[in-house]
């Protein structure tokens, strides 16, 4: 068993530093969108891959099919999105960006899903695989291996009190 080495501030500090980016990127993202950080990566990726379907859209942001259909559910009530039924197949929803979604798109901040995608993309092969086995291992240490992994929200400030 691995004593402590005067490493578990850093690590500590570590976990602080990313639940205050993940709320510095949300905070921007709502004031000056209105928008929480999943509603706007919705819209990032809908600017770029419109028309998509949900399941489709779920797939790029990482997240279950209903949990994409509530972030939706509030674009479309902003009026944001609109949804249509395919020609081709009634079942299929298709979701299209519009001109107040794409105005948006384009004069949005950057959200924090989509820097920590390009970064990980940057990363060598030793270090992403570094970076997973240390996230594996966090999990493990706070027993939450049983989480099913929900979107990046503001954090609260007792998450960043550690």
């Amino acid at each position: 068993m691995c004593q402590a080495r005067g490493v578990n501030s850093e690590v500590i500090d570590n976990l602080r530093r990313v639940f205050q980016a993940v709320n510095d990127f949300a905070k921007s993202a709502e004031k000056s969108t209105g928008l929480t950080g999943p509603q706007l990566w919705a819209v990032k990726i809908l600017a770029s891959k419109s028309p998509m379907r949900v399941s489709d859209l779920a797939r790029n942001m990482y997240l279950r099919p209903p949990t994409v259909v509530g972030i939706l559910d509030r674009l479309e009530r902003k009026g944001l999105i609109t949804r249509t039924l395919s020609e081709e197949d009634r079942r299929v929803v298709k979701i299209t960006l519009t001109a107040q979604g794409e105005v948006l798109a384009t004069q949005a901040p950057e959200v924090v899903q989509d820097v920590l995608m390009k970064g990980l993309d940057e990363l060598s092969n030793e270090q992403f695989t570094s970076a997973e086995e240390g996230m594996k291992l966090m999990v493990k240490v706070l027993g939450a291996e049983h989480l099913i992994p929900q979107p990046l929200h503001e954090t609260t400030t007792a998450a960043i009190q550690l």
